[in-house]
């Protein structure tokens, strides 16, 4: 699935002159962490994140340097605290550099866009357009909507379910697998062999009943125990 599968398409924006006051209040209302912000042609300029709001002058959070602290920033730093703290418009507090995605790009991405940088949405820009977002609930729903893959009609084929399993784990690289080995009877999967750890051995279950035709799994595998060296 893309990002096209999934988006909001009606996206709710600010225009760069909107105040910081419309901003917050867009917030509360939608119960929404950011708001992406759009030019005239409808063109994504930046985004207004609750955080890009925590530094305000008017509710007394804004930021105070010790004055030996202030000695030892730049002057340059010092006038963008000042600016984000007390400015009233949009365009001078948003965040500019905005991660963003088409409506091509495969959810996986987008799942490690929101994961390694700690954001919950992904505007979704097409030629410079906004045209939808992508949020953490977003994903959430597509796999909720998921369905659910149909029972086979006929038996299981228990050699071929073994071949599969086996195969899979042989690919995986934190599986030790010339220390694994599985039996299939009526689609019953019995799991015997070393894992390292309880992590492996978790692992080597989930594999297991994501292969398609099991009806069950048995675990009786062994956890290696933890060396100890004495000196």
């Amino acid at each position: 699935m893309r990002a096209r599968d999934v988006m909001t398409t009606h996206v709710i924006t600010v225009g760069p002159d909107a105040t910081i006051q419309e901003v917050a209040q867009l917030l509360l209302k939608h119960r929404f962490s950011a708001v992406p912000v759009v030019d005239r042609q409808g063109e994504l300029v930046g985004i207004v994140s609750e955080g890009d709001l925590l530094r305000r002058a008017e509710v007394g959070t804004d930021r105070r340097r010790a004055w030996w602290l202030r000695l030892l920033t730049g002057a340059e730093t010092l006038a963008a605290d000042y600016v984000k703290s007390h400015s009233r418009k949009a365009s001078d507090v948003m965040t500019k550099r905005v991660i963003t995605a088409t409506s091509d790009t495969p959810l996986s991405k987008i799942a490690t866009l929101l994961e390694r940088n700690s954001i919950k949405r992904v505007p979704v820009v097409d030629e410079g357009k906004l045209v939808g977002i992508v949020t953490r609930a977003n994903l959430v729903q597509a796999f909720a909507t998921m369905h659910k893959e149909a029972a086979p009609e006929v038996a299981p084929n228990d050699s071929a379910i073994r071949e599969k399993l086996l195969a899979q784990l042989r690919t995986e690289p934190w599986a030790q697998s010339w220390q694994l080995n599985v039996t299939v009877k009526d689609g019953v999967v019995d799991l015997w062999g070393v894992v390292s750890s309880d992590a492996e051995r978790k692992a080597v279950r989930v594999a297991a009943e994501n292969t398609p035709a099991v009806r069950a799994v048995n675990d009786h595998l062994v956890q290696q125990p933890t060396q100890s060296w004495a000196y």
